[in-house]
């Protein structure tokens, strides 16, 4: 997701420079305040959530869903708690569900890092809030919106970067991302367009709830904020892409040196590792009562045990 540019290869012109510039600043000046495994912690409040749905039924509906009007009586807290909703609330699904979306928040995060990662979630998070406030104060529709399709668009921007990886569909059939992820463009298609045309309650309606679209504006909404998303990230920031095994050797290479530039170091604290590059107030002595040369930092030289 950094800018840069492969052997053969240069980014699509001066608009695709600005647009991939605009996020390396906003990287370089909050990056240090993004959640490292953020997927991990996403996971943690989708199975509270299916838990609550268990012991307290429809108190997710009364008191934390993405609810316009009540946010705008009051309860804040329901911009944060609508992401409770876990993405099944079958007991057979459940953990297959929690694994896969875990898994592809992963790669993802891997692939572009832990703040680039931050961003693609939590602006899909932010353009549902948007979206439920906009259509209650103009249309006057108070849309209760879950996380179905955000968690659809994470799978769609797997699919983007990882388009051979193979999943075993009903656990038997392989098939590769690619296909998935057309599949899902065409579902996010119909649930866009069906839920402005189609009544519910009309033959068309019931055929497509039967395969999980529930026609409603809210549907439309839900699924069109989550396709904005997809693409605005993308026409902004992946021109240039890194497949798994790009994205390996280039951790690898960051490690060997750091490595050398350990080894090169002139001092290195025996206990922490910690050498005069890590900080220019760094200090470093050598202990008289160790056996050998062992050296130490200022914040280990009268804590470290001695070797005999």
């Amino acid at each position: 997701m950094h800018s840069y540019t492969m052997a053969g290869r240069r980014p699509a012109g001066k608009e695709c420079f600005y647009h991939m510039n605009w996020i390396d600043k906003l990287e370089r000046r909050f990056g240090k305040y993004a959640i490292h495994n953020l997927m991990y912690y996403i996971i943690i409040l989708y199975a509270v959530g299916f838990v609550l749905n268990i012991v307290a039924y429809g108190f997710y509906e009364q008191w934390l869903c993405l609810d316009a009007a009540a946010i705008l009586h009051g309860q804040i807290w329901r911009i944060f708690t609508f992401l409770l909703m876990p993405p099944t609330g079958s007991f057979i699904f459940i953990l297959f569900s929690l694994y896969m979306y875990y898994f592809m928040g992963r790669m993802l995060e891997y692939q572009w890092g832990a703040f680039r990662f931050n961003l693609y979630f939590f602006s899909g998070v932010l353009l549902h809030v948007i979206a439920c406030l906009v259509v209650y104060l103009v249309f006057g529709w108070n849309l209760s919106l879950g996380t179905y399709y955000l968690n659809s668009s994470l799978l769609l921007a797997f699919a983007f970067l990882y388009p051979d990886v193979e999943f075993l569909l009903f656990f038997i059939l392989p098939i590769k991302c690619k296909w998935i992820g057309i599949f899902y463009g065409l579902y996010f298609a119909v649930a866009i367009i069906s839920g402005f045309i189609v009544s519910p309650f009309s033959p068309s309606g019931m055929a497509l709830m039967q395969v999980g679209i529930f026609p409603s504006v809210g549907t439309s909404v839900a699924a069109l904020v989550s396709l904005l998303n997809f693409v605005i990230f993308y026409l902004s920031a992946n021109r240039n892409k890194f497949s798994p095994k790009q994205v390996q050797r280039k951790r690898t290479y960051a490690k060997k040196v750091r490595t050398a530039s350990q080894k090169s170091a002139h001092h290195r604290c025996a206990v922490c590792g910690r050498t005069e590059a890590d900080g220019d107030d760094l200090e470093f002595r050598f202990c008289s009562k160790c056996v050998g040369n062992y050296e130490y930092c200022q914040d280990h030289l009268f804590t470290h045990e001695h070797r005999k």
